[in-house]
Parts: C-alpha cells; structure tokens; sequence
C-alpha cells in the first residue's frame, strides 16, 4: 500500500525494512534506542505486529520508520517513529503516524506510546496523558529491585 508524499513514499510492507537503517538511527541516532543491542533490535522488529517505513522516492532509500506491538485486536504500543533530519519538514512523521495508527486493521485500538517530544504531533491523532487507571512497571534494575509486602 504504499502512499506517494511529494519525493517520498510510506508503505507497511515488512519487506521493504532497511533493518541496517533503523539501527543505524536507533543505536546512534536516538536518545530511546541507545540502550539496545543489535539482536534486541532483530528480535523486536520480527515480532511487531506492524511497521511502516518511509522511502526516498528517487532511489527506495528509508528516512523514516515506524513499528507498533499489538495483540491484533484491541490495543497497540507505537515505538520507534523517527524521520531521518534531512528527510523532517515534509510531513513524513506525520504520515507515518496516520497509517499506523488509522489505516488498517488498528484504526479502532486503544493506542499507546512513551516519547518526551513530538507531542503535538501525537496529540492530533487523540493521544493525550493518561487517566487515572493507568499503571506502569518500569523495566531493568527499577523492577527486579522491588520486594512484595
């Protein structure tokens, strides 16, 4: 299904995953990714429920990606969007968003994410703070270290 945007196109075909790309941009380029090594990053990619990537129209190039975990029925976490720097500024973040998060079979799911920016980006998609009966384990040393009273 792949989409034209001007120089660029997004499509969901797993095929077409430049996995060197996203580790590439995961392992230097983000400040979430850094923690990973290159297995976690393999083995994450192979059971996401869905990714999207963007692709320089003039030579299939990847400047953009995006992947969702989901049971594939009613919820999904959105990870690792990113467009490359010289790739921002045409609305590629923002497609890719849309078809994760609209298109498809994840239209109706509850969606969830963590980032500490772009978020007004997400906000038009109607992710907002959540309420009250959220909770959360933290991963690592912060939830092995804890003891049952």
């Amino acid at each position: 299904m792949p989409i034209t945007r001007g120089k660029y196109e997004v499509d969901d075909a797993p095929d077409r995953i430049d996995r060197d790309a996203v580790w590439a941009f995961l392992s230097t380029g983000a400040y979430w990714g850094k923690w990973r090594e290159r297995l976690h990053l393999e083995r994450q990619l192979d059971t996401s429920w869905r990714v999207v990537g963007a692709y320089r129209t003039e030579d299939g190039a990847m400047v953009g990606f995006a992947r969702a975990v989901s049971d594939g029925v009613s919820f999904a976490y959105l990870a690792d969007v990113y467009v490359l720097p010289e790739a921002r500024g045409h609305g590629l973040g923002q497609e890719l968003v849309r078809v994760m998060v609209e298109e498809g079979d994840g239209r109706d799911f509850r969606w969830m994410l963590h980032t500490d920016d772009a978020h007004g980006l997400y906000a038009r998609f109607g992710f907002a703070a959540p309420d009250h009966t959220y909770l959360e384990r933290p991963g690592g040393q912060a939830a092995r270290g804890r003891s049952v009273s």
